[in-house]
């Protein structure tokens, strides 16, 4: 449950949770949860196959400043696309992989995945 007195880290945390277990039963093997770098920070960085999907996660309890993923702006998407290619040259196990950029929506407990929501 995500309601309640809680931090906002503490409600990010469990919204992670739940995106990580929708992601899991979606088949993606998680590589990498709160990736780091000195460009910025990626929530999941998982497996889909042959790709590796750099996933954002957003969180709102009501609709009435929109849609969670409304607020992934386009600043916000260039950190994380400079944060994967960051991943990538650290990582070269991964580099020759395909890559794309998905957003993980939750709205209360509904559960939105945008696949590809940017490049």
């Amino acid at each position: 449950m995500l309601f309640g007195r809680h931090t906002s880290k503490q409600i990010g945390d469990t919204a992670e949770e739940k995106a990580v277990t929708y992601l899991l039963k979606a088949g993606l093997k998680i590589i990498e949860r709160n990736y780091r770098a000195k460009t910025g920070e990626i929530d999941i960085i998982a497996k889909d196959k042959d790709a590796v999907v750099f996933v954002e996660v957003k969180f709102r309890r009501n609709s009435s400043f929109g849609q969670p993923y409304e607020s992934v702006t386009y600043q916000k998407q260039q950190k994380i696309i400079r944060t994967a290619q960051y991943f990538l040259q650290k990582n070269r196990k991964h580099s020759n992989k395909s890559c794309r950029f998905d957003i993980i929506s939750i709205l209360d407990n509904e559960i939105t995945w945008l696949k590809n929501a940017f490049s």
